[in-house]
């Protein structure tokens, strides 16, 4: 993918409003992508030339621009989802799986629960900041994470109440700190502004991305903790957009156009420096399916262990040197 000024060209294939064609699009000099409702779109124009794609079905090609901006709105239903798919899970769990260790080292099933509460309170403590303010992008805001690993620990602790706080006790505190989530996210409006987030700050739509990331791999971590239970039964969509939002981040922190990472039905993106090529597909690819690519990027899986998941070809064809990105 190509950039040139403010401009650069993202390959989207083809779902049903394209009929099955790729088509080239061209995005706009702030990168934002718009949408509403559950599926996210991009501020484009199509060119008339329809193209081929590895990627899949409705997946965009990203890498050679600054990172786009998420569209608030589609965050914020992403959100909104992925929650609702969780807290569902979570009132059909057998009460002795609650105290099941989990997959997170320290934590048990019902500390992830908790810590949902504290993605809720997140987004209730959101303030509009100084209008000057300069936000971090996404990229830069998830890598704050692992030096605040410890206090997040000790507040997800703290929010889970020890033995005493019953599964009841600990969704009513979910729907309650949802609810003050919700009716926060109405009181700032519907722009992409510039936020006060507990690691810095952020433009809205970016920062609920990273609410959607959180809610989607704690998913996983619950899916992995009780195997023997069916998984949380979730939209599409949010996966859809923590795999993309990821992917920009690891082109954003390794740029370059050497290797292109892909992760089939939803996204690939062109990254690490490397020989310059102007066509085609770039001497090094990396493939490998989502939830994989979500467990990398998370930290849930090393670059090794994952390997017998990932189809690695050609030059600087490993990540290990880039991953985890939080």
């Amino acid at each position: 993918m190509a950039a040139d000024g403010g401009t650069g060209t993202v390959v989207v294939s083809g779902d049903a409003e394209y009929e099955g064609r790729l088509e080239t699009l061209t995005v706009e000099d702030d990168g934002a992508f718009t949408g509403s409702g559950t599926t996210p779109r991009p501020t484009t124009r199509p060119s008339p030339r329809p193209s081929s794609s590895p990627v899949g079905v409705g997946a965009d090609r990203i890498g050679g621009m600054a990172p786009r901006r998420t569209d608030p709105a589609t965050a914020r239903a992403m959100y909104e989802a992925a929650h609702v798919a969780l807290r569902a899970w979570l009132a059909a769990l057998p009460a002795e799986a609650w105290a099941r260790s989990s997959v997170l080292a320290g934590w048990s099933v019902s500390d992830i629960g908790a810590h949902l509460v504290l993605v809720a309170d997140s987004v209730t403590a959101l303030t509009p900041a100084p209008r000057s303010t300069r936000p971090l992008s996404l990229a830069a805001y998830v890598a704050t994470y692992p030096a605040a690993a410890e206090a997040i620990a000790e507040r997800t602790r703290a929010a889970a109440g020890g033995p005493d706080r019953s599964p009841a006790q600990l969704l009513d505190a979910l729907d309650e700190r949802f609810v003050e989530a919700v009716r926060a996210l109405d009181g700032l409006g519907a722009g992409d502004l510039v936020v006060a987030a507990g690691r810095g700050p952020i433009r809205l739509g970016d920062f609920l991305a990273t609410r959607v990331v959180e809610l989607v791999v704690h998913g996983d971590d619950l899916t992995r903790s009780c195997p023997d239970l069916a998984p949380p039964v979730a939209p599409r969509e949010p996966e859809r957009l923590a795999v993309r939002v990821l992917l920009e981040a690891l082109a954003e922190r390794t740029p370059g156009r050497s290797l292109e990472v892909r992760v089939p039905p939803y996204a690939a993106v062109q990254c690490v420096a490397g020989p310059r090529h102007t066509r085609g597909t770039p001497p090094g690819v990396v493939e490998t399916e989502p939830v994989t690519w979500l467990r990398l990027a998370a930290g849930r899986v090393g670059w090794a262990e994952a390997r017998e998941s990932v189809r690695a070809s050609g030059e600087r064809a490993d990540l290990s040197p880039y991953l985890p990105l939080f």
